[in-house]
């Protein structure tokens, strides 16, 4: 100890009182590292069977996802008997037998109304309340897994924790000052990960066999902007087990068997990763949308359902960066590519955990600098695609890249992996293929998926705009910004509301493509635009 009473750990000194906590949250961590994983809870279709797939394929509800987050009102094997028994009953009424066992969830409309002339910045400071949840406790026979803490939904049908959506909106709720909410969602996404193993794409059963774009660490860096260090290590086990996750199966990797789960062994005995999903059935919240494809496709029906699922793990279901042919849902192979996005969130998370582990565990940081140092040359080498003067995603099993440019492109730059000669490359690709009247299009092709153009994201503008600053090319990102925001307030002061996508190419919020309608509310939306004009306060005139 010295003689300003800090103590030494690790060649750095510490406070006593926050060594203390170190120390204290670090034996808690180690202690749920110990406990054993929660048995996955059965999904709707696992617990319903037939019932779940005469209802979903019989379209009871317009919306597949109705029925996954309905409660049931008694046990389920007693409503599947009751199914049985009633079923061949002369007159029998599928939608009023379930109407009857089942309590069905709200319209998605959520009955707010916005205050007319409102300053968008106060509309979107209202709207954290509308859209915060309480902790997930027991409820019974409900397809929602438990969260400790409150939590942001993005709006409309969407009404549970999702992945990747969560770190765009914390980053308005830290622009709102409502830190107390980001904390709150980085506790939640660390239990997911100590109960399961990972993060589900959302908290519900029926996501349990995939994650979402890996955010976590990303998530924690911005605590670390608010918190500091201490941060990083409240959280490691958690940011361990997710790499763990991620990684699963690349020591058994080989060249005559490349690819498992999420790792891809390539031709040099690099270590990528690619998207998956640990199911090869519909999805249960698109069942019969996924039934149909696999039935149009001429393919596997399971081979279908795989890269659909896989697909919806990236966030981008559905988007021409997936089709064999550039065109059409049925020639999708999802699981075949190797996503330069997806690379460069993992990249983030093996810095991250470096730095969480350097003041106390110098052997385990150098080995995750060293995956990161291998990382990024595997994506130079492989993803880096010179023709095109930008980071593509790469075709494993073919061994070649592809030649799309896709705004995943920005990816590398968000977080700093490129050279500056890449990213002014990158700069003039985005420019010749992407910039739209009002901000960057997801892709150049026009397939009427919603990933694809004309249709622009909150959360890929922002890695754009971010990417583009971080490499000094504030022309750029000012550029935009300033597009995406001009939008985003016309719509906003024309309607009302702050949408989930906009078509930024004719500049209305009238987007299309998707399994479902239009969402207002709507998360990621209202965190960059908030975080955005934090930045840019000049925007909100």
């Amino acid at each position: 100890m010295t003689a300003t009473g800090r103590l030494t750990v690790g060649n750095r000194l510490w406070p006593r009182t926050a060594l203390c906590w170190l120390l204290l949250t670090q034996a808690l961590l180690a202690a749920c590292a110990t406990t054993p994983r929660s048995a996955a809870p059965q999904s709707p279709a696992q617990l319903y069977g037939e019932l779940f797939r005469d209802v979903q394929m019989g379209r009871v509800f317009p919306d597949s996802k109705t029925f996954v987050d309905a409660v049931a009102r008694r046990e389920p094997r007693a409503i599947v008997a009751a199914y049985e028994n009633e079923r061949r009953s002369a007159g029998f009424d599928l939608r009023a037998f379930v109407q009857r066992e089942f309590s069905l969830p709200p319209p998605a409309a959520s009955g707010y109304h916005s205050i007319a002339g409102e300053d968008v910045r106060s509309h979107i400071d209202h709207l954290w309340t509308v859209l915060t949840r309480n902790p997930v406790t027991g409820i019974e026979y409900s397809s929602r897994l438990l969260l400790p803490e409150r939590y942001v939904v993005p709006g409309g049908r969407f009404n549970e924790m999702y992945y990747w959506d969560s770190y765009f909106t914390m980053l308005g709720l830290q622009a709102s000052g409502r830190h107390d909410l980001v904390r709150a969602m980085c506790d939640n996404f660390a239990a997911l990960i100590d109960r399961y193993g990972h993060v589900p794409n959302g908290n519900r059963s029926y996501y349990l066999s995939r994650s979402q774009p890996p955010f976590f660490a990303a998530m924690v860096e911005l605590l670390v902007t608010h918190e500091g260090d201490q941060a990083r290590l409240r959280y490691r086990s958690a940011l361990h087990k997710e790499h763990d996750f991620w990684m699963q199966g690349e020591r058994e990797l080989t060249a005559s068997q490349p690819a498992h789960r999420r790792v891809v062994r390539l031709a040099d005995g690099s270590i990528l990763n690619r998207y998956w999903d640990d199911q090869a059935t519909p999805r249960e919240e698109s069942y019969k949308e996924d039934v149909a494809t696999a039935q149009n496709s001429g393919r596997p029906a399971a081979e279908i359902y795989r890269n659909l699922r896989a697909a919806a793990e990236s966030g981008w279901d559905f988007s021409s960066r997936w089709f064999a042919d550039g065109k059409t849902l049925s020639s999708i192979r999802t699981v075949d590519m190797v996503p330069v996005d997806l690379n460069s969130l993992l990249y983030q998370l093996e810095l991250t955990l470096q730095r969480a582990y350097e003041s106390d565990s110098p052997a385990q940081a150098a080995q995750f600098r060293a995956r990161a140092a291998a990382r990024k040359a595997a994506m130079n080498r492989y993803l880096w695609n010179p023709r095109a003067g930008a980071f593509t995603d790469y075709v494993w099993r073919d061994g070649g890249a592809t030649s799309q440019v896709t705004a995943a492109t920005a990816a590398p730059l968000f977080f700093g992996l490129a050279t500056d000669t890449q990213a002014d490359a990158i700069a003039s690709a985005v420019r010749a293929r992407l910039l739209a009247a009002h901000g960057i299009a997801t892709t150049s092709e026009k397939t009427g998926q919603q990933w694809d153009a004309p249709n622009g994201w909150a959360p890929l503008q922002w890695l754009a705009i971010e990417g583009f600053r971080r490499y000094h090319n504030d022309a750029l990102a000012d550029e935009i910004a300033r597009r995406w925001v001009q939008q985003n307030l016309a719509v906003y002061r024309a309607t009302g509301k702050l949408v989930e996508k906009y078509d930024v190419m004719a500049g209305s919020a009238n987007a299309g493509g998707g399994e479902y309608p239009l969402q207002d509310g709507f998360g990621w939306t209202n965190g960059v635009l908030r975080a955005l004009l934090a930045r840019y306060p000049q925007l909100a005139q």
